[in-house]
């Protein structure tokens, strides 16, 4: 199994001494496209005010203009302890056992828009990108990533992939349609019935889904064995109303 998870606008600094190693991230396919919008980051990054622009930052975020100056060299440490926020939190990684996390590295994957798909344990530096933006000199990040990172998943082949990701980083790299695959939306359900689904707090219901996951290790290679496995947990998880979809329920 491969579960995919979004990135988070907010992230951990330092790490250990040892920069980055692009050519070392895993799907390493993708290496050439890191290589070009790194290059474009740095660039950027010397010119405060019009990296200030591009990156969309507002007047408490100018100090994060130019952290993407020091890409090739600043600190780095696993994606997983990286990123911050609520989904991660909630999973907290830095806080489970080593087969846990040896686990997230074999079938976490997490979306970073600066450097495509990497597994849960790659290391990387801080750095600041949004989904939606266009680096000057590079294409923009659908065409930059998209079919890409479709091809990327359909290379390596896991056996089922279970999307976690947000519908904006869905959008720069949809799962293929050869694989068996369901991707997660998060509902709860109201005292009258009624059936809504979780914008915020679906991040932290992901977040807890993943440290069980990783805490128990099941195999997973369809739906349905998804479901059986979250009844055992006794977690609530059901086929959704729309195909290729699975719906996590959680307590109002």
């Amino acid at each position: 199994m491969l579960i995919l998870l979004p990135p988070s606008e907010t992230k951990r600094p330092g790490g250990s001494r040892r920069p980055a190693d692009l050519a070392a991230l895993g799907f390493e396919e993708l290496l050439p496209r890191r290589e070009q919008l790194v290059d474009a980051l740095v660039a950027l990054a010397g010119d405060a005010e019009e990296a200030a622009r591009v990156l969309k930052l507002g007047p408490k975020q100018r100090g994060e203009a130019t952290v993407n100056a020091t890409l090739r060299t600043a600190p780095a440490m696993a994606a997983v302890d990286r990123y911050t926020g609520v989904l991660f939190d909630a999973l907290g990684a830095n806080t489970l056992d080593a087969p846990a996390r040896a686990w997230l590295g074999r079938n976490v994957a997490i979306h970073s828009s600066a450097f495509g798909l990497v597994r849960a344990l790659d290391r990387i530096p801080s750095y600041r990108l949004g989904a939606g933006i266009t680096v000057p000199g590079t294409a923009a990040p659908r065409a930059l990533w998209g079919s890409a990172i479709t091809e990327v998943l359909e290379a390596h082949a896991p056996g089922y992939v279970l999307d976690l990701r947000s519908e904006a980083y869905v959008a720069l790299g949809p799962v293929p349609q050869s694989l068996r695959s369901a991707y997660v939306r998060v509902t709860t359900q109201a005292g009258d019935g009624t059936v809504r689904a979780l914008n915020h707090f679906n991040k932290k219901a992901k977040g807890e889904l993943v440290r069980v996951l990783a805490r128990t290790r099941p195999r997973v290679r369809s739906t349905e064995a998804l479901i059986s496995w979250a009844s055992a947990q006794g977690l609530h998880v059901r086929a959704g109303d729309v195909a290729g979809q699975v719906e996590l329920r959680v307590p109002a």
